[in-house]
């Protein structure tokens, strides 16, 4: 009877407000007009989110940028973190930071963590084909909390995140010629904002398919003013991702939307095309030079994949880069895809 109840509430919440009844079926979704979208958790399970839900003021304030904790691999340790401190000159002194080296620094998205599947893979991916100094950012206190929480303290985390680069590369040496700023989803957002902190100095940001709900017109989204060069991988764009333009470059693999090759059928392929962009962007550092993009005269046609401009390199290993404008490509379904 009680789980009978249960079902029937669920119902009528679904019939009210255009909420699928399969979970994971975003299908509904409208950027900045549905109320509710599935998102992923850390196992790829949907999670019902309510875009309308409060903020909950006090999880907000006692897991803000503070409490960020940043996890250094190097070569010498590529997979045992050792944990970097603000403001606590001996916890850099006694690690493998060296400021010869480049710098890239991993921010994870909502509901993630500093070991979850997307970090390694990107940081190995690095250290595989470059000496340089990995910064994986566990910001889990705050991206565990309810969407619109963890999303309300976006900001906050990217500045103290700019703030503790900024005292890094001071203090310790390094260039932010050589600093590359890499976000995925809600992440994407925190280096963009990381990236202002710095006054825009860092030589490349990219953003892995910036999340789209509650940020369309979000003065705080990932944007062109975050570094030198920023870049944006979209791969479930008007669903879990933005779809407009974020930065100089932006990518629209396969029309930019779900599902993306070898995610089609069952009613996680949101989720599944959301987390190809990590995966196609660890597969451009090991393999530079893999995914060529083609300039579009607009969105409509990087939509369609019927772009045939000027070309320019997708991803890759390069902290130095540049480039402007709507770029689309195809890939395959499977990695190195």
């Amino acid at each position: 009877m009680k789980a009978f109840m249960i079902f029937a509430a669920l119902f009528a919440l679904c019939a009210a407000k255009s909420v699928p009844l399969v979970p994971g079926d975003n299908s509904h979704y409208v950027e900045g007009e549905s109320r509710y979208v599935w998102m992923p958790d850390e196992d790829g399970t949907p999670l019902l989110v309510d875009l309308e839900e409060p903020v909950h003021e006090s999880a907000l304030s006692a897991r803000n940028g503070a409490h960020n904790q940043y996890w250094l691999f190097t070569r010498q340790n590529p997979t045992n973190r050792q944990v970097l401190t603000n403001n606590n000159a001996n916890s850099v002194r006694n690690s493998n930071y060296r400021g010869n080296r480049g710098l890239v620094v991993i921010v994870h998205g909502w509901r993630n963590n500093g070991n979850t599947h997307m970090n390694p893979l990107i940081r190995d991916a690095f250290l595989a084909v470059a000496d340089v100094n990995v910064i994986v950012v566990d910001w889990s206190g705050l991206a565990g909390q309810a969407y619109n929480t963890a999303a309300n303290g976006v900001p906050d985390v990217g500045r103290h995140l700019g703030n503790f680069l900024t005292w890094l590369l001071r203090d310790f040496g390094g260039n932010w010629n050589n600093v590359h700023l890499v976000g995925f989803s809600l992440g994407a957002h925190v280096v963009g904002n990381a990236g202002r902190q710095a006054a825009g100095t860092p030589s490349r940001v990219t953003g892995l398919d910036p999340a789209g709900p509650l940020w369309g017109n979000n003065g705080n989204r990932l944007q062109s003013n975050a570094g030198r060069y920023v870049e944006a991988i979209h791969t479930d764009g008007r669903a879990l991702g933005i779809m407009n333009p974020s930065g100089n470059a932006d990518f629209y693999p396969n029309g930019g939307r779900h599902p993306q090759p070898g995610c089609s059928g069952g009613p996680t392929q949101t989720s599944c095309s959301h987390g190809r962009a990590p995966e196609l962007f660890a597969s451009s550092v090991r393999h530079n030079n893999r995914f060529v993009g083609r300039r579009c005269v607009n969105l409509w046609e990087a939509e369609l994949n019927t772009c045939n401009g000027a070309n320019l390199v997708m991803g890759g290993p390069n902290i130095n880069k540049s480039g402007n404008g709507i770029f689309g490509l195809r890939t395959g379904s499977g990695w190195p895809f």
